[in-house]
This record gives structure tokens, C-alpha cells and sequence, in this order.
């Protein structure tokens, strides 16, 4: 069976699904098989994908006019027609010619997974590229210290004076998972237990 998913962007009525269900009608599915959502492609609760989605069974092809219509991004793409091909069904878009059922479309299909990989690899390596900038100009990664530095050596002189975790908790009004674990990043450990 072929099943069509349509999608516009804009919810208001400047933007319709005519085009798309023109082409699905001439691609031969039948209309009581359209899926439509009238959402951004970016969101990811689109309520007329999910439905398109667990409504196909295997030997069913979904076809789109566009693949822009069916991912909010490559790997979005990706993950939906591996997805499809697992489950048995095929996927077919009439603007690019993509058809899985086809060798072309299957090359098409690899060739898109190596780029989304490609992709991947490339942006890891910026982060690193600029991790690794940033810590050269001294600026160091992650959240900033809960507790700040004048405090800390406050607690850590009343804990080696002997007051106990919790009443440097009620003191400094600091949580307690916020102390202990500032406490082991700091390597503290209580007198007598070194």
C-alpha cells in the first residue's frame, strides 16, 4: 500500500498541502492514506508524522513529495528511513527520485548516511578544535563552582575542626550533595582517614 506524508510550515491558511497532494494523487496513493502535519519542520512532536509513521506496515512504501517534508534535519532523515527499511517498508520522494526499493535509491541512500556521518565527524572535530583553543587561553569547561573558593576554605577548616557535614550544611546553606560532591572533586577526606 502506498501512503503519502504532506507538511507546511505555517499553521495560518498562506501555506497548503496542494502541491504536495497533487503529486502523491499522481504518484498513485490513495487520498484516504495522506498523513498531514502544519508544523515546522524542526519541531519534533509533529502528531500527523507519528500517525504516517505507525501506520505503515511491512510492504508498505510512504512517499513525500520532498524530503525536506519528511526530516527536520539529515540525520533526523537518516534515522527515520533506516528506521522504515528495518521495518520492511520502503521510501519513496518524487522531488529527488529517491525510491529504497531501487539500486539508485539505495546508493542514494548510503551516500546520504556517509554525508550525515561526514557531518558528524566534522562538527566533534570544531568542538575538540575549540575546546582545546579555549583551554589554551586558560578558560576551563563545565559548570561553575557551587561553592565559591573564600567559602570553601571556611567549611573545609570547621570540617577539620571536627563539625560534621551536616551542621556545614545548616551553617553555609549549602545542599548536601552540593558539599560532598565539591568535597570529593577537591580531594578533601576527613581527618584521621588519609
Amino acid at each position: 500500500m502506498l501512503v503519502g506524508y504532506m507538511r507546511v510550515s505555517s499553521a495560518d491558511d498562506r501555506q497548503t498541502v496542494d502541491l504536495q497532494r497533487d503529486a502523491l494523487v499522481a504518484a498513485g496513493v490513495d487520498q484516504r492514506h495522506f498523513h498531514t502535519d502544519k508544523a515546522s519542520g524542526a519541531r519534533d512532536d509533529r502528531p500527523g508524522l507519528k500517525a504516517c509513521l505507525d501506520y505503515l506496515n511491512p510492504g508498505d512504501t510512504l512517499i513525500v513529495w520532498k524530503l525536506d517534508r519528511l526530516g527536520r534535519s539529515l540525520s533526523h532523515l537518516l534515522a527515520i528511513v533506516t528506521d522504515l527499511k528495518t521495518r520492511g517498508i520502503a521510501f519513496r520522494s518524487l522531488t529527488e527520485q529517491m525510491d529504497t526499493t531501487t539500486p539508485h535509491g539505495e546508493l542514494l541512500f548510503s551516500l546520504f548516511g556517509a554525508l550525515a556521518q561526514y557531518e558528524r565527524a566534522l562538527t566533534r572535530e570544531r568542538v575538540m578544535a575549540g575546546l582545546a583553543a579555549a583551554k589554551r587561553r586558560g578558560r576551563k569547561g563545565g559548570r561553575p563552582p557551587m561553592i565559591d573558593t573564600e567559602t570553601l576554605e571556611r567549611i573545609t577548616a570547621a570540617l577539620d575542626g571536627g563539625a560534621s557535614k551536616a551542621s556545614v550544611c545548616r551553617t553555609f546553606k549549602v545542599p548536601r550533595s552540593t558539599l560532598i560532591g565539591t568535597l570529593a572533586r577537591i580531594g578533601w577526606t576527613a581527618p584521621g582517614k588519609a
